[in-house]
């Protein structure tokens, strides 16, 4: 019997779903352990990954756009619950409208792609990365501007090219470390000082997103619809645990 040694899609979304609640319970119960939210940083990446490969395998955008445009809108209470702890936070919104908006931008730039007029995908290429960057700093979803390049990156370097595995690697660095920034950490090495990023820590994502060989795995509707419920679900009970704790 042949065994498998690459990661399913299935596995790679379970290990997202994992990574991205150890993220929230830093951001939530446990803000002491900040190993947990380093641990998250590797979550968006491999979501973003995922969403452009959903986008490439499902038979219909339409119906794909519409159940990440439901679940979006059922997010935004608990993610707004968790986050600001009000029934209204406007100034940040849940990660599936940045996942919906980025792909919305792909699903543009494919549709001139198709038309096989280099010069103007090229164009059109530049205008909506530039343009969608902007909505989604204004829009103020979940990671902003850099969380849509993110799958614009996993979408203009799709493949297992050594120049696309370099691509993805190369804007990965610069959207994570010195576009998004952030905590520095001191780490001491072989009798060396130096310090890491902890932002960084998301190119580690790449691993197992390199591990992908474009098996399914498991599949089935129900399935399907838990990873999606996921986000919601597990959102509303670390607020209203979070709002029980601090009574």
């Amino acid at each position: 019997m042949k065994k498998n040694h690459d990661l399913s899609a299935a596995a790679l979304h379970i290990l997202a779903m994992t990574l991205m609640l150890m993220d929230h319970l830093w951001a939530t119960l446990l803000p002491s352990q900040d190993w947990l939210t380093c641990a998250g940083r590797l979550a968006f990446p491999i979501f973003a990954f995922m969403a452009v490969e959903g986008y490439f395998h499902t038979h219909n955008f339409k119906k794909y756009a519409q159940r990440l445009l439901l679940f979006a809108v059922l997010s935004e209470i608990p993610f707004d619950l968790m986050y600001g702890g009000t029934w209204f936070y406007p100034v940040h919104q849940n990660v599936i409208w940045t996942l919906l908006l980025a792909l919305l931008g792909v699903h543009l730039m494919e549709a001139v792609r198709k038309k096989q007029k280099t010069w103007l995908y090229l164009l059109v290429a530049a205008l909506v990365t530039v343009t969608w960057t902007i909505l989604g700093t204004l829009g103020m979803v979940d990671y902003y501007g850099a969380g849509i390049l993110t799958v614009f990156i996993f979408y203009f370097f799709r493949g297992r090219k050594w120049w696309c595995l370099l691509g993805q690697l190369l804007a990965l660095y610069w959207v994570n470390v010195e576009m998004l920034g952030g905590l520095m950490y001191p780490i001491h090495l072989f009798g060396n000082e130096f310090e890491i990023c902890q932002q960084g820590l998301a190119l580690l994502a790449l691993i197992p997103i390199w591990l992908y060989r474009g098996r399914q795995g498991y599949h089935s509707k129900p399935f399907q619809y838990l990873c999606y419920g996921f986000y919601p679900v597990h959102m509303l009970a670390l607020a209203v645990i979070l709002n029980y704790v601090n009574r």
